[in-house]
């Protein structure tokens, strides 16, 4: 029989504290948005339900359209619905999530590059970084989304 898992931020929850505290630095400098984008679209490719579920309400809660974020696991074939700039972002989330022997590509990097000022890249990196972690967490944990 499986053991149950442990549920990280409840047994830590100084550290889910203090990414708490980096999530809002990272939120200070990027579009609301765009960083419920990026956190749908990681949490997509790693398999997140948890996540995927979280993002889509928060998202959703400020405005976001039901149609991009359905679009957000096909954003490449979705022509005009996502901006230059998102779909840079979204692009860049996929390298950062999908993170192989040659990480990211320069092309890649330079697209962001071309739409977002230095800390607001430096904050798109973080944030991809932080929801990877979160992903991974949630998943180990086995967290699942809420029945309601």
């Amino acid at each position: 029989m499986a053991r149950t898992r442990v549920i990280w931020a409840k047994k830590l929850p100084e550290v889910y504290s203090k990414l708490d505290e980096i999530d809002k630095v990272i939120a200070g400098h990027l579009e609301g948005s765009l960083l419920e984008l990026v956190k749908l679209r990681s949490s997509v490719i790693n398999g997140c339900s948890f996540c995927v579920d979280l993002h889509t309400r928060v998202a959703l809660k400020q405005g976001e359209t039901q149609r991009r974020l359905f679009l957000v696991s096909a954003w490449y074939e979705a022509g005009a619905v996502f901006t230059d700039a998102e779909r840079a972002a979204l692009a860049l989330t996929d390298e950062m999530t999908r993170l192989g022997e040659r990480g990211v590509s320069d092309e890649t990097y330079d697209a962001a590059a071309e739409h977002f000022d230095d800390q607001q890249l430096a904050a798109l990196m973080s944030a991809i970084a932080m929801i990877n972690l979160y992903n991974r967490l949630a998943v180990t944990s086995h967290l699942h989304p809420p029945a309601n």
